[in-house]
């Protein structure tokens, strides 16, 4: 059990994808951690494929020092977390001294945060309208070893590639934690 590990997860408040947020979501419950969802506002958000959740908090009200791990969950929403200051700030605060994870197109805040520079990362595979390019091509353009992968943990670093990888991404976080 982890419990008494506490797990601060991101989402857009459009278009997170749900599986990336409901199963490791259910397996942090399970394993005894005390999660909080955190979006870019407060209030019903919507997953791409219907499923919802009353956000409590938004990304202003959180502390990341509160917590042992961060995850930013994907979807097509990913671009309007990134957008959000506030955010990455929490992805650049978070990189050294919690665990810090991303799955999908997630991984594209962490790019965009500074933080993926000389790690092994993976990220789903797809265009990026606001970059112009392709999202493996975002995360070495910030430095990063794109590893085609359903998960990849480099330190204390975990990304994944996408709703698929959910399970085993969530696994990741939580031997992560356990260490």
């Amino acid at each position: 059990m982890l419990s008494g590990k506490k797990v601060l997860m991101i989402i857009a408040h459009e278009n997170f994808r749900d599986e990336e947020l409901n199963v490791p979501f259910k397996q942090f419950l399970g394993e005894g951690i005390d999660v909080t969802v955190a979006s870019t506002e407060k209030g019903e958000a919507k997953g791409m494929f219907g499923s919802t959740f009353n956000v409590q908090y938004s990304v202003d009200e959180v502390n990341e020092a509160d917590f042992d791990g961060v995850v930013f969950v994907g979807g097509m929403g990913t671009p309007s977390v990134r957008a959000n200051e506030r955010a990455v700030e929490i992805a650049k605060n978070s990189a050294h001294h919690k665990v810090l994870s991303a799955i999908c197109w997630a991984p594209t805040i962490l790019a965009k945060a500074g933080v993926i520079k000389g790690k092994k990362v993976t990220v789903w595979l797809g265009d990026d309208p606001e970059y112009g390019m392709k999202t493996s091509k975002v995360m070495e353009n910030a430095g990063a070893v794109f590893v085609n992968k359903e998960v990849v943990t480099d330190g204390n670093l975990i990304t994944g590639n996408g709703p698929n990888a959910a399970e085993k991404f969530a696994d990741a976080v939580m031997e992560k934690l356990s260490e």
